[in-house]
């Protein structure tokens, strides 16, 4: 019987392949296996596109489509699907990868694999990557957070009324996954004296990336769902 093999959470960053640490840059080059996750949607990969120049030419590339859903146990079966078809690859003895943009343990499809995994008795081992808001903050010279300061991160797709009292607390803050409810978000933001510090930036480090600056002229614009937006309250 073989040995089973390791299952590698591999944190990808947001975009540029060079923001990969090197533990995750060596993981990719032993692995056997990559798990390549996309949405219902998109019928590639960005997660694969970044991690490609570092995967060796005989690994096999399998993917796996996942619901965009807040609540893991809406799609129970689609999470389980997915992960006995790992399961079968790591009872085989070989290495699987699973590729998720910035940190795994950061609202990422991972973590649900990873609880499912996790009671298997596997070896699991989780690379963590860079968020895409702290290579935003990096690269449009935005310092995040100093001082005493309290970060706050909003998940832009959680209900209005849940983001609108988080940004009754907040000072510096990051939103993220803005692009359903841009709009609406923006007018919350004036409402608190933040729109006039807000940066959004839309799919960071890839080719087709965006930098919108006066973030209130572009409200009615259809945003990528890797949309991101830092600011802060302005006290003046």
């Amino acid at each position: 019987m073989n040995q089973s093999g390791t299952f590698y959470g591999i944190g990808v960053g947001p975009g540029d392949p060079e923001l990969l640490t090197v533990k995750a840059m060596k993981a990719l080059k032993i692995i056997d296996v990559l798990i390549a996750p996309k949405t219902e949607k998109k019928s590639d990969s960005v997660a694969l596109s970044i991690a490609q120049p570092y995967l060796k030419p005989s690994v096999e590339i399998i993917y796996q489509t996942f619901p965009m859903v807040k609540d893991f146990a809406e799609e129970t079966e689609v999470f389980k699907a997915n992960t006995d078809e790992i399961l079968h690859e790591l009872q085989s003895g070989r290495n699987v990868g699973f590729a998720t943009l910035g940190d795994p343990m950061f609202y990422s499809t991972y973590i649900y694999i990873f609880r499912l995994l996790e009671p298997c008795g596997v070896k699991i081992v989780t690379i963590p990557g860079v968020p895409a808001f702290l290579a935003i903050a990096a690269q449009i010279g935005r310092p995040l957070a100093y001082g005493n300061d309290i970060l706050t991160i909003i998940p832009a797709t959680a209900d209005l009324e849940a983001i609108n009292t988080a940004l009754d607390h907040a000072d510096a803050t990051v939103l993220m996954k803005v692009y359903k409810n841009f709009p609406e978000v923006v007018d919350a933001l004036k409402a608190r004296g933040m729109i006039e510090e807000a940066v959004l930036v839309s799919r960071c480090g890839l080719d087709d990336e965006k930098i919108i600056t006066d973030v209130a002229a572009h409200k009615q614009e259809h945003l990528n769902y890797l949309s991101t937006i830092l600011t802060r309250r302005n006290h003046d």
